[in-house]
């Protein structure tokens, strides 16, 4: 059967997921009448509850005798590692651009990954029956990208194509028929050329890892795309590690393709589909799966370094393994070290004291998944500020990760986030642009002046601003940038919160806890309204007394807690602070529980 292999690009939230939904029903890999979840391609519960892909994942659809086999990309920069190994498996790019909102930073993250690739690119404007759309604008706008990122003359020469991937239809024209997506696919055809590696079919067989899974009753699996060669069920291979040194030799058990969002055991790989295999104990991701005469390993995409670090440790507080069961140092240890061999991004290593790790990844965001997906299963965990990696430079200067940020905001609060990014937070305007009330804010920002910056951000804009942020590269070191200004209050006692206390309390600062709830000495609970932090005791009663007063019976209505989620929470602590992650709760804390050991330390200073 003939053959092409396309990766479908787009911002988060630009409806990519959605579109490959329509792609299946409309090529008939779904029976009639088959229920079928919204956002099928989002398989893991974070990634439904976020409206965000976090995995690259693969499906398969057959239209007019000819299979298409379709990656669906994470449009976050922070699971970029995902999009650049997956990019290596395909000839062509769908790139997915709102019409109202145009090229969007991931947009750009991804798109410059497949350029550099040489990938041909398909633009199509999706949500252009929106009231706000503007397609031409944004077809501008793609255009102008490309010729940023140095395109080829061949890739700036891009078909585009109008569409509604909740409504199913593509249509070359504005006003087209808008009955169904067969322009897509005929654009597909017609445009992504034909696996270079079908010619290689006579040679031994090699493939190259480009994601790890797992099942329970097969085990490990390795997906890629078979470079060279046929392979069969049962055949023996061997793994060769980028440096081309023998990592193993196994016995293949099962071969699976990828048909719907299936994948069924096929007999024979050949080379240009996109397959997984069985068998192996010890082959990982960019290790080159190859016939028993091949030497040479193929090269594996480079991965763009960490640019922050997170220190993972046990959870040692007064309420420590009450939610959870995995609470010791050597469970999660064997937990993150296999989330690293899985995620190329992610770089765990000891601490000397043995009992926390220092886990290196591409941002915030990536962090609170992993640590999400943790609790979830179980575990209690300390987690530290996110910490900011460096580089030297070739002269010996110290060098730091620069973002590009992108903010859309109403014109009136443009004046307070602007001030914010160039000021305290060393931040560079790039470009402004105003537009129908509304202010696009492009800068250049230091990965550490946004860690925390969100929640604040969000304050300035009344809630209705919009910030997107990508890894724009090295700089120099711009200097100390404050953190937190506000100081925060603490537990001096062990016990469960009381409403009176907390009643009597609001006019010190805002609060994180509630009435009745558990708190302990050295835990966070609020925070203060001045810049020093303050301990207070949440659990004073009101004392009794045999005689009436006036007022002594009204009820007492407590302001309602901040609750902080997690990516929240790890932004908010400073440096001597942690966050506390269990099954059922989030909770902030000072690294020393010990009030007396703090204010020791304090004069010492």
């Amino acid at each position: 059967m003939d053959l092409r292999n396309i990766a479908i690009i787009a911002h988060v939230d630009h409806g990519k997921t959605t579109l490959v939904d329509e792609l299946l029903k409309q090529s008939g890999a779904f029976r009639e009448k088959q229920a079928v979840a919204e956002r099928a391609m989002d398989s893991n519960d974070l990634e439904r509850e976020r409206g965000i892909t976090i995995l690259a994942k693969a499906t398969s659809v057959e239209w007019n005798g000819l299979r298409i086999n379709i990656v669906d990309t994470p449009g976050h920069a922070d699971f970029g590692a995902e999009v650049e190994r997956i990019l290596s498996m395909v000839d062509g790019v769908v790139l997915l651009v709102d019409a109202a909102e145009g090229p969007m930073p991931q947009t750009k993250f991804v798109t410059s990954k497949a350029l550099a690739l040489g990938l041909k690119p398909i633009v199509v404007l999706n949500k252009v029956d929106k009231p706000d759309a503007e397609p031409d604008r944004a077809l501008d706008e793609v255009f102008d990208l490309f010729a940023s990122l140095d395109a080829t003359d061949e890739q700036l020469d891009f078909p585009a194509l109008y569409a509604s991937g909740r409504n199913g239809w593509c249509d070359e024209t504005l006003d087209g028929s808008r009955e169904n997506l067969d322009a897509l696919f005929k654009l597909v055809v017609e445009h992504v050329p034909a696996p270079a590696q079908v010619a290689k079919r006579d040679e031994p067989f090699r493939m190259l890892a480009t994601t790890l899974g797992a099942d329970p009753f097969i085990g490990r699996i390795l997906t890629g795309r078979v470079e060279a060669g046929t392979l069969k069920t049962g055949e023996t291979v061997k793994a060769l590690s980028r440096d081309g040194t023998k990592v193993e030799q196994f016995r293949v058990t099962k071969i699976l393709a990828f048909r719907g969002l299936a994948q069924s055991p096929i007999d024979v790989a050949e080379a240009g589909d996109i397959v997984s295999l069985a068998g192996m104990s010890k082959a990982t991701v960019a290790d080159t799966i190859c016939d028993l005469s091949v030497d040479a390993a193929i090269p594996a995409q480079p991965i763009d370094p960490p640019t922050i670090t997170v220190t993972f440790g046990i959870n040692d507080s007064p309420l420590a393994g009450r939610d959870g069961k995995k609470v010791q140092s050597r469970v999660i240890r064997e937990r993150l070290m296999k989330e690293a061999e899985t995620n190329v991004a992610i770089r765990v290593t000891d601490t000397p004291g043995g009992d926390a790790f220092e886990v290196a990844g591409r941002g915030e965001l990536q962090m609170g998944v992993l640590i999400e997906n943790m609790r979830r299963e179980g575990f209690e965990l300390s987690i530290s500020r996110p910490q900011v990696l460096f580089q030297t430079g070739e002269n010996g200067e110290r060098l730091e990760p620069i973002e590009e940020v992108t903010i859309d905001v109403d014109d009136e609060y443009s004046g307070a986030v602007i001030e914010k990014i160039t000021g305290a937070r060393k931040g560079e305007l790039v470009e402004m642009k105003q537009n129908a009330g509304k202010t696009r804010i492009i800068a250049t920002v230091p990965s550490r002046g946004l860690i925390g910056y969100h929640g604040e951000f969000l304050t300035d804009t009344r809630g209705t601003g919009v910030l997107n942020r990508v890894f724009h590269g090295w700089a120099d070191h711009k200097g100390a940038i404050p953190g937190r200004r506000a100081g925060v209050l603490i537990s001096m006692e062990n016990g469960v919160s009381v409403a009176y206390a907390i009643f009597n309390l609001e006019d010190r600062g805002k609060f994180f806890i509630g009435s009745q709830e558990d708190v302990y000495q050295g835990m966070i609970i609020g925070e203060h309204s001045r810049e020093n932090d303050l301990e207070v005791n949440p659990l004073k009663g009101k004392k009794l007394t045999n005689v009436r007063a006036s007022g002594t019976d009204e009820a007492v209505r407590l302001t309602t807690p901040i609750k902080l989620s997690l990516e929240e929470a790890i932004a908010y602590i400073d440096d001597d602070e942690l966050v506390e992650v269990t099954p059922n709760a989030i909770r902030l804390r000072k690294r020393h529980l010990d009030p007396h050991e703090r204010k020791r330390a304090a004069r010492s200073a």
